[in-house]
């Protein structure tokens, strides 16, 4: 088995949980940070990071002291540990899309030698390491599982945006192929987690983990996005019942909302996918699932009968979104649920201006099809939905009057300027 002062280090995926993990990783042993998109990896060596989860200073430093970022594939074949993070999304059916992590095992299974381990920490279904991966890493390597080489299992737990809840001072769940790989797998995090590691007793376990974390989460909040459905029908404030509800110590405080993101809106689905092969069908995840994938439509519907109800028209109305991410104060578009609201009123033959100081206007260009506007003149829309609750948005002069509609879904304005709140 690898000795932990043997460890050369390659992480495969250099977004916004193997960027961090690469940096973190080069201040105890020789790194390497990998990722196809060379663009991004010409980016990451000027220093700079545009998913602002690594700064600028901490960019410079980790390339000062010896991080080496890399397109090429020989790059990193003088690695012995390989730490896999590339994404893993759902289709359009809402399926697991095995892709890049099938891609990445193969690239893997060409290049990899003796003793040398593999460690995964994109996000899937209990049992999909040794299901999926290893068979893969096998059938390229041509090296025996657990004889010949090794592997790990270690969720991400990356809060993009987060500058309080980091890498480091997240407790960390590790998991191994075998006991000594587990414990291998575990000293080597525990030597950058400053919160401390979980040897979870499989890795099954370790990525079930991840998948409830998530799910738990979006259960939850589907449970306050459908109270805000019935309040909205009984002309209640929902921020205000919350509000009243959560003078109770055991109440828990969660907000509705649109729920996107690389993991929340995600994980669920695989988790539901792998109850699925093993022949149950989940009524809660999913039942939780339907609700929040509604709540983009609902929210547009919502505002168009509000417009309705002041005798604006609606047809070829200018309607002004603030905000394109999936969360606030950081420019991550994954899987956000913003897009539902906007494809929703442009059905409605709507004109729909987006603006984000935070999203990188290419990267929505691409992913969405859409173009940000880059300067704000509120007064010529007759509806404005704020989104995200960024920080800059909170200074805004917004205010509803006979000829406007405002409806604020995250509470970032007082009640009396909007006409509604989710």
């Amino acid at each position: 088995m690898l000795q932990l002062s043997e460890t050369k280090i390659a992480v495969i995926g250099l977004g916004y949980v193997g960027l961090p993990l690469a940096v973190e990783f080069s201040k105890k042993f020789p790194t390497i940070g990998f990722d196809i998109n060379s663009k991004r990896v010409d980016s990451l060596n000027t220093g700079t990071d545009y998913t602002l989860e690594v700064t600028d200073s901490e960019m410079g430093n980790a390339l000062e002291r010896g991080l080496i970022l890399s397109a090429d594939l020989d790059v990193i074949k003088s690695a012995n540990v390989y730490i896999v993070t590339v994404p893993t999304p759902i289709d359009e059916f809402k399926a697991p899309d095995l892709i890049p992590l099938r891609k990445a095992s193969e690239m893997l299974g060409k290049i990899i030698s003796k003793d040398d381990v593999v460690i995964y920490e994109s996000t899937t279904y209990p049992g999909c390491t040794e299901e999926v991966c290893v068979p893969i890493l096998e059938q390229h390597s041509g090296l025996k599982y657990n004889s010949e080489f090794f592997c790990g299992y270690s969720p991400e737990r990356i809060n993009p945006g987060d500058k309080t809840n980091t890498l480091t001072t997240i407790i960390k769940v590790t998991s191994g192929s075998t006991p000594e790989a587990a414990n291998y797998v575990d000293e080597l995090y525990k030597s950058i987690i400053t919160a401390g590691t979980h040897m979870a007793t499989s890795m099954a376990v370790a990525e079930a983990s991840k998948a409830i974390e998530n799910a738990q989460r979006d259960v939850n909040i589907s449970f306050v996005n459908e109270l805000s459905l019935i309040f909205d029908r009984l002309g209640i404030d929902t921020s205000e019942v919350l509000e009243a509800a959560g003078t109770k110590w055991n109440f828990l405080k969660y907000s509705p909302g649109l729920v996107g993101g690389h993991c929340i809106g995600v994980d669920p689905y695989y988790l539901a996918h792998k109850a699925q092969m093993v022949g149950y069908h989940p009524q809660v995840i999913l039942s939780g699932r339907r609700v929040n994938d509604s709540m983009g439509v609902h929210v547009a519907n919502s505002f168009v009968k509000l417009m309705v109800s002041k005798n604006i028209p609606v047809k070829e109305a200018k309607v002004l979104v603030l905000g394109i991410t999936f969360k606030e104060d950081c420019p991550d578009i994954r899987n956000t649920r913003v897009i539902d609201i906007i494809d929703e009123l442009t059905g409605f033959n709507m004109s729909v201006d987006v603006y984000d100081p935070y999203a990188e206007s290419s990267a929505v260009k691409e992913e969405l099809g859409l173009d940000l506007i880059q300067d704000l003149d509120l007064k010529k829309y007759s509806g404005i939905i704020a989104a995200v609750a960024h920080k800059e948005f909170k200074s805004l002069p917004i205010k509803t009057t006979d000829n406007n509609v405002v409806y604020d879904l995250k509470g970032i304005f007082s009640k009396n300027s909007v006409d509604k709140r989710l």
